[in-house]
């Protein structure tokens, strides 16, 4: 059974950083697409970076040089590190994945994902 658990929300200022952190277990495929996911209020829920099997990024341009998606294989734990967070980022963060074919590729559509965490609040205040 996959479980994704999400850590790391908080309240910061604008300006401020935050790390999220999303546990993952139950993933015996070699070949994955797992990301970050966020939605605000009254607003859809929209990819902000992904990252494949094979460490390949892809992230939504309003986040591009002041969030990095990282992973640890090791721990089998995926990392998003929030710089210059803005009030516009705040939302509910949520870490998804999804099993793919060997030579697949990682897209930022929510509907791409059939794996998710219960996401982690991060509020940004002006």
């Amino acid at each position: 059974q996959v479980r994704l658990v999400e850590s790391g929300g908080g309240s910061v200022q604008a300006g401020g950083s935050l790390r999220l952190s999303c546990a993952a277990s139950g993933y015996s495929d070699s070949n994955y697409c797992i990301g970050w996911f966020r939605q605000a209020p009254g607003k859809e829920r929209e990819g902000v970076a992904v990252i494949g099997s094979d460490g390949r990024t892809t992230y939504v341009d309003s986040v591009k040089g002041r969030f990095t998606i990282s992973k640890d294989n090791a721990k089998n734990t995926l990392y998003l590190q929030m710089n210059s967070l803005k009030p516009d980022d705040t939302g509910m963060y949520y870490c998804a994945a999804v099993v793919i074919p060997r030579g697949g590729y990682c897209i930022l559509g929510t509907w791409w994902y059939n794996r998710w965490g219960r996401g982690t609040q991060v509020t940004v205040s002006s």
